[in-house]
């Protein structure tokens, strides 16, 4: 009889206040990132589709975003340590390669070079604070 054990960085019981702590981090980063930006730098986050009007963002909208971002992380790295082994490690790798993806979006959609450069420091800011954050609650096996 073969039996697996899982070791967690974090206990299991304070596991999900650690990664609700995880998306709360992120979530700060963004807003803090919006209001260093915004009202003190004086960067205007705007954004165009295609032959659309300029769009700016909120501070709402950054923080949802964020939000979002960190609980669809959270439910990514909790399906995957259910499915396999190396969890924190594929949790990992496609959270870098959704945070490299995601800076496409400001390379191609913000109307100026200080919207870019904003909107890629703060895309950047929320990864830097999140990925390292929920991979140290993995679970390995």
């Amino acid at each position: 009889m073969h039996t697996t054990t899982t070791a967690s960085a974090v206990p299991h019981i304070k596991q999900g206040r650690a990664r609700a702590l995880c998306a709360a981090g992120g979530t700060l980063a963004a807003a803090l990132a919006w209001l260093v930006e915004v009202p003190v730098l004086g960067i205007h986050l705007n954004f165009r589709f295609g032959a659309g009007h300029t769009q700016t963002i909120a501070i709402g909208q950054a923080i949802g975003v964020a939000v979002a971002a960190s609980l669809l992380g959270w439910l990514l790295l909790a399906l995957l340590e259910q499915r396999t082994p190396p969890a924190r490690l594929l949790w990992t790798t496609i959270a870098l390669a959704a945070l490299a993806a995601s800076l496409a979006l400001p390379l191609a959609a913000a109307t100026t070079t200080s919207a870019v450069a904003g909107l890629v420091l703060m895309h950047v800011t929320v990864g830097a604070a999140v990925i390292p954050a929920m991979a140290h609650t993995a679970r390995t096996r």
